[in-house]
């Protein structure tokens, strides 16, 4: 699975690939948290801060109580809030580290995220060991880490505006089918956006979803046609990206 990463369309902009699932660890959830770790040791030496200058850490994963962030950072020894938003865990992280940075209380703020195909598989739907066969409508949750420093000062890119999201069921309950759960729920944090702030979707240069793949990217852009909003020519969703769907039998996306 950490082949699928390395061999997609943006492999060029990681700053490391891993040869295998384990990565040296003994389990799967060990080498998240060393992916974690090495993520975060990795944008604080680009950030050029020393660490004791950074106030907080919000950080999360997939599994349980957070036990891949809590692990994987915990020598840090920086003020540590875990988070869980599944696919939005990155963006939420974000929009806390904005509000305690612009707020002032905070001068910088780490905001980080993994996840684990194997661990994810094990912990969402079925272990890997069973066999299950993945049906088409299915995801491949990314091996990998994301983080980055929001600071008080700065040349940018800037976090002007932030939409928190509200929970939305449809009462869809196919695990194998999560983009058609979490399609409404993207709608109305669109719709709530472009209401608050009086825009359009055709102010942004892009908008990205974090996790919706192929079939929940389509219904989102046909629900929001039925709201009056025209997403298609500068909507993308970040499963999607992830993966070249034909060459690499990615089922639905990532």
């Amino acid at each position: 699975m950490v082949q699928k990463k390395q061999n997609g369309p943006l492999a060029s902009y990681f700053d490391n690939c891993l040869e295998d699932e384990f990565w040296g660890e003994k389990s799967w959830e060990k080498a998240e948290s060393k992916i974690i770790k090495e993520t975060v040791n990795t944008v604080i030496s680009k950030s050029g801060l020393a660490s004791d200058t950074i106030d907080y850490c919000f950080a999360g994963d997939l599994l349980n109580q957070c036990i891949s962030s809590s692990f994987g950072l915990r020598e840090l020894n920086i003020p540590f809030f875990g988070i869980f938003g599944a696919c939005s865990t990155f963006v939420e992280a974000l929009m806390l580290g904005a509000i305690f940075t612009e707020s002032g209380a905070a001068n910088n703020t780490l905001c980080a995220a993994s996840s684990h195909f194997c661990s994810a598989e094990k912990q969402f739907r079925f272990p890997l060991e069973l066999g299950n066969q993945r049906p088409p409508s299915s995801q491949w949750t990314v091996t990998g880490s994301g983080a980055a420093i929001v600071s008080k000062n700065g040349k940018g890119p800037f976090i002007t505006c932030i939409t928190p999201g509200k929970i939305v069921d449809m009462g869809i309950k196919d695990a194998n089918n999560m983009g058609a759960a979490m399609a409404p729920a993207a709608l109305d944090t669109l719709l709530t956006h472009f209401k608050d702030t009086g825009r359009n979707p055709s102010y942004y240069d892009a908008i990205f979803t974090g996790d919706l793949g192929y079939i929940g990217k389509e219904i989102l852009i046909e629900l929001a046609e039925t709201k009056g909003y025209n997403i298609k020519s500068n909507y993308n969703d970040c499963g999607v990206l992830i993966f070249d769907k034909e060459k690499q039998d990615t089922h639905s996306g990532r």
